[in-house]
């Protein structure tokens, strides 16, 4: 287990920003991970989880306690059943089970980050979620001092939700367990339509899953969502964004408000979100509310692939992508009356 003090948090994180924790601690094994946080609880010391960090705003003034960084390995195929520790990279993870011939998580190629962060927000894209495939997790409890199993019902997953977000300082993820599909090669039924319309095929279709992949990869890479060093657009945390799920209540009043706006024949994006709820296109509301792809003066701008994405053109402070952040939501809210939420975990800062 390594240990350095006043460490540089912002390499570890995809908007490569962020100041310092008082200490860091990366650990290789379960065992390290569970000591270095039953250490932080027993001395009242502030803890900071770490993964691929795809998902993390940190303050400029950094993180005063210990920052636990957590590099487990390990991948295990037995039949369909998957298993990973929580430190794997998951787009690597993604690769190996499509070249085992395996479907139910090939449309999630791409996506930035470790596998234990992948049932916090219940990870999806393409149509596919996390929460169709995992059937167990592992983690430490901090309340009760024990490593439990919760199953894929005791997760209580829900859109980019899970037992897990509601309640971040109980639960430290150490393994993540999936049930597959062997369905010959071939992928999942694409439940996706612009997955689906970029193979030429139907929603509810299967395709080679190797092919699924490669398809989501260049869809991702179209809207700067696959990390590349030298690609600013990709120093983000993906969508910053989650996509509204509105009450029919709420939903009338954005689409009068959108009919003011931009015309009676202009349809907002509209899906059915369950309990009578619908849920709309984050992306949508910042283009017609005139933050457009590139949007943005400073050295935090709106990508120039997808208006979903915030990004840091090299020189941008947490300040900055924030204030950008706050400019876009509240231009939202007076344009459509309705409020986005943040998808990135924020650390010593709020939006």
């Amino acid at each position: 287990m390594q240990e350095l003090h006043d460490a540089p948090l912002a390499p570890l994180t995809t908007f490569r920003l962020g100041g310092p924790a008082t200490r860091l601690v990366t650990a290789v094994t379960d065992d390290e991970v569970v000591a270095a946080v039953r250490e932080a609880d027993a001395d009242g010391t502030p803890l900071l989880i770490i993964g691929g960090g795809s998902n993390l705003v940190i303050a400029d003034k950094g993180f005063d306690g210990t920052a636990l960084h957590i590099a487990t390995s390990g991948l295990t195929l037995d039949g369909t059943a998957l298993e990973l520790a929580a430190g794997e990279n998951w787009s690597d993870a993604v690769a190996r089970t499509v070249e085992a011939g395996l479907a139910g998580i090939e449309c999630l190629a791409g996506i930035p980050g470790s596998a234990g962060a992948t049932p916090i927000q219940n990870v999806g894209a393409y149509g596919q979620e996390v929460s169709q495939t995992i059937t167990e997790v592992v983690a430490y409890d901090r309340r009760t001092g024990e490593t439990v199993t919760l199953t894929n019902a005791e997760c209580a997953f829900s859109y980019r939700h899970s037992r897990f977000k509601q309640d971040p300082a109980r639960y430290v993820v150490l393994r993540v367990r999936f049930e597959l599909e062997d369905a010959d090669g071939l992928s999942a039924p694409l439940r996706y339509p612009e997955t689906a319309r970029a193979l030429g095929v139907e929603a509810g279709d299967r395709v080679p899953a190797a092919t699924a992949r490669e398809t989501v990869l260049k869809l991702r890479a179209g809207k700067g969502m696959v990390l590349d060093a030298e690609d600013h657009d990709t120093w983000s945390a993906g969508s910053f964004f989650t996509n509204p799920i509105l009450t029919t209540a709420e939903h009338e009043v954005f689409l009068a408000k959108a009919a003011e706006r931009l015309g009676p024949d202009v349809t907002p994006p509209a899906f059915p979100a369950g309990d009578g709820m619908v849920k709309t296109s984050a992306a949508w509301l910042i283009d017609k509310a005139g933050f457009t792809k590139g949007y943005g003066a400073g050295p935090a701008r709106i990508s120039t692939k997808h208006t979903l994405a915030l990004t840091n053109r090299g020189a941008a402070t947490t300040e900055d992508l924030l204030a950008l952040a706050r400019e876009v939501r509240d231009g939202v809210r007076s344009a459509f009356g309705v409020t986005l939420v943040n998808e990135p975990v924020t650390v010593g800062v709020a939006l």
